[in-house]
């Protein structure tokens, strides 16, 4: 038998669930001979661990729930004993019989101390106790790559209903509101993670039919922009744009009440100057000056290319120039919004929310359109992938490095191996 010393709850339910404990001449703890017909299905909400099992006790079969602890006296630890919800606990399954545990009623529960072989429990510590980037690093070429390719679809789905949850909280807040939450959303990402809650704040005081009564006039749109994000107020002489901003927008600010947010909130330290927030700005207003219906558009597009190019817009002339108000640069160009960050806006934003309103409006083709995004966008490029690929690991798509993502950060950081088809199968192995 396996001793119970520092295994988790979790692997003893994992050991009950995928039946890997002795299943031979087993016996209760009271003496009934004891046969697991069904271990039952694993309950992921409040009450017994296991639903709908169904054993044979002696002579008697008995169908109801499962309950695991490391040691029996857990049962009166987590208050079961006078809740009604585990009256129809059948068996109590642990490692550790330190007492006997009964129903509301009194009656006992009948007891099986968990056998299982010795090699299992050795296998998860190994997992558990590895310091290497992922617990299983030092073991992934034991596991055929294959086996990871075919849980993509289930990460991936995994990582957007994450992503859609938090589109969804936003969008009750907006009374339902499509097009307000979609710009919202959107100006967020827009500050990629550095100024993404500045930009947030920045759209949330500035709602996007206020901004779409001046969709004609790109200057006005920088006005109310660039004034609401307090970056205006943070110096009282400029150049000749920069008081024509600050002028257009004291007119604006009165015929709208606007309240806009603080300037320094901003940031611009150990940022490249192309992604200053005074470009992303700029950026943000001439996607809504030159797309008819943004909300729509998106809606309506069918191919990555055409998404691509509805992204493709560029600071007005005067950040040709600047970086900064008021600081000429001796770098001179255009600043158009590049191919990764159109990607990334693709990836974080378009996606996640084409697969909320085809949810929520029973539109399924948008579902698909929206994984068809990921499969035809390139894969990301940062640190975990690196990583994944020098693990052997190779991300064809956009669809799989969101996989690897989500496999990396939901699953290996915490050290659920337990919940991942890699981690089973070496767990598993003896």
């Amino acid at each position: 038998m396996a001793d119970s010393q520092n295994m988790p709850e979790e692997f003893l339910q994992y050991i009950w669930q995928n039946k890997l404990f002795t299943t031979n001449h087993i016996k209760t703890v009271e003496g009934d001979r004891l046969e697991i017909i069904d271990q039952g299905r694993k309950n992921t909400d409040s009450g017994p661990d296991f639903f709908n099992a169904k054993i044979k006790l002696d002579e008697t079969t008995w169908a109801g729930n499962i309950e695991i602890h490391k040691s029996a006296s857990d049962w009166q630890k987590h208050e079961h004993t006078n809740d009604k919800a585990y009256d129809n606990v059948i068996l109590h399954v642990v490692e550790t019989v330190d007492t006997t545990i009964t129903r509301s009623n009194g009656e006992l529960i009948p007891t099986l101390i968990l056998n299982y072989p010795e090699q299992l429990k050795h296998n998860y510590q190994n997992l558990i106790n590895a310091q290497t980037w992922i617990a299983c690093e030092n073991q992934f070429h034991k596991v055929d790559p294959i086996l990871l390719q075919l849980g993509f679809n289930r990460l991936m789905i995994e990582r957007l209903e994450t992503k859609t949850q938090a589109i969804v909280e936003l969008l009750e807040q907006n009374n339902n509101n499509w097009e307000e939450t979609f710009f919202q959303l959107l100006a967020r990402m827009f500050g990629f993670k550095v100024n993404a809650v500045p930009f947030e704040l920045l759209a949330k005081s500035l709602s996007i039919h206020t901004l779409l009564k001046h969709k004609n006039s790109l200057f006005q749109l920088e006005a109310l922009l660039f004034g609401n994000s307090g970056l205006l107020n943070q110096q009282l002489l400029g150049d000749e744009y920069f008081i024509r901003l600050r002028d257009e927008y004291s007119f604006l600010y009165k015929k709208y009440k606007l309240k806009g947010i603080e300037g320094h909130l901003w940031k611009f330290m150990r940022l490249r100057p192309p992604n200053f927030p005074t470009i992303r700005i700029s950026q943000l207003a001439a996607l809504i000056y030159q797309t008819e219906g943004l909300f729509s558009k998106v809606l309506e597009i069918e191919t990555i290319e055409e998404l691509k190019k509805l992204f493709k817009v560029k600071a007005s002339e005067y950040w040709d120039t600047h970086y900064n108000f008021n600081k000429p640069s001796k770098n001179t160009q255009p600043k158009e919004l590049g191919d990764t960050a159109a990607h990334i806006l693709i990836i974080n934003i378009i996606v996640p929310f084409l697969f909320v309103y085809g949810e929520k409006q029973n539109k399924h083709h948008l579902k698909n359109r929206a994984l068809g995004f990921l499969e035809n966008l390139p894969a990301e490029n940062n640190s975990i992938i690196s990583k994944w690929a020098k693990l052997g690991v190779q991300a064809r798509s956009a669809f799989d490095s969101q996989a690897l993502l989500q496999l990396k950060n939901y699953y290996c950081e915490s050290k659920k191996c337990l919940n991942c088809q890699l981690g089973v199968k070496l767990v598993s192995s003896v």
